[in-house]
């Protein structure tokens, strides 16, 4: 046996040259908005991570699972950035894998892969903005309570639930809703390019679809798993690892110090991150 044979038993698989190495990052959730079991996917909470899985030299590619709802437009816009910033910077290339769900923001953060892949069954698009709430303008009224609120400033209050809503309020939300549906389209057109068949005048609508019809838009570039993909593309001896966000250690991983949790908020977190789920039939 020749020295390079000996050499090739006694180094892990994962370090030799001739073997494909592909990292594998998960971000899973609504993005921005936590619950009190599943923290926010924020780029605070997943750029170590993000950094990790792209630090090795000589890697295939990052892959990266996509499963969200959406969220937050400004999170998003800031994981895909970090994403995009560390492809380039390393020269590594992205691929993105949908699973459930990869909506609204969700799709978002999948735009960042130079390629992207789905499931027959998962559910993608939902390019647009919305905004939702409540009003309590007859129920406080039966309730025989008064609303008090005192502002410096006309537009302070603006769509305070507890108030009538007034036109003018609702022209200024669809205006800035507007503003960020245009960012986001001028995103996933930079991204997809000439892949996106945008005859289709429901691409930007807000429509969402499940896998093979998100293929004949152009909004994915296959129907795949990620192990099938990979070896597909690298062959049987890809080394597939997943890079996991790091626990810590001390007082913090034994739960010591921890702050009494706001059970309102986190109740509230909790409804609107299942309400956000429920839209796609999850």
């Amino acid at each position: 046996m020749g020295s390079y044979g000996f050499l090739n038993n006694i180094i892990p698989l994962r370090f030799r040259k001739s073997v494909p190495v592909v990292h594998h990052v998960a971000l899973s959730g609504a993005i921005g908005i936590g619950t009190p079991l599943k923290p926010a996917l924020t780029l605070k909470s997943v750029n170590a991570t993000l950094e990790r899985a792209f630090r090795r030299k000589g890697l295939s590619a990052v892959a990266i699972s996509i499963n969200s709802p959406g969220g937050s437009p400004v999170q998003s816009a800031l994981i895909h950035a970090r994403i995009r910033e560390l492809a380039e910077e390393k020269k590594v290339p992205v691929i993105v894998f949908c699973e459930d769900v990869a909506a609204s923001g969700g799709y978002w953060l999948a735009c960042a892969g130079d390629e992207i892949y789905a499931d027959e069954s998962s559910v993608i698009g939902s390019i647009g903005v919305i905004s939702a709430g409540f009003g309590f303008v007859e129920a406080i009224r039966k309730l025989g309570v008064e609303r008090r609120v005192h502002t410096s400033g006309e537009n302070k209050s603006m769509l305070d639930p507890f108030k009538p809503e007034r036109p003018e309020d609702v022209e200024h939300l669809l205006s800035l809703q507007a503003d960020i549906h245009d960012a986001f389209k001028t995103l996933v057109l930079a991204r997809r390019g000439t892949r996106l068949k945008l005859e289709d005048k429901d691409i930007f609508s807000g429509a969402f679809w499940a896998g093979r019809q998100a293929l004949a838009r152009g909004l994915v570039d296959g129907i795949g798993h990620m192990h099938q993909v990979l070896k597909q593309r690298f062959g049987e001896k890809l080394v597939l690892r997943t890079v996991s966000p790091s626990q810590g250690w001390g007082l913090k991983k034994l739960g010591f110090g921890a702050q009494v949790p706001d059970i309102a908020a986190n109740a509230l977190d909790a409804l609107e991150t299942r309400a956000m789920w429920s839209r796609f039939g999850l």
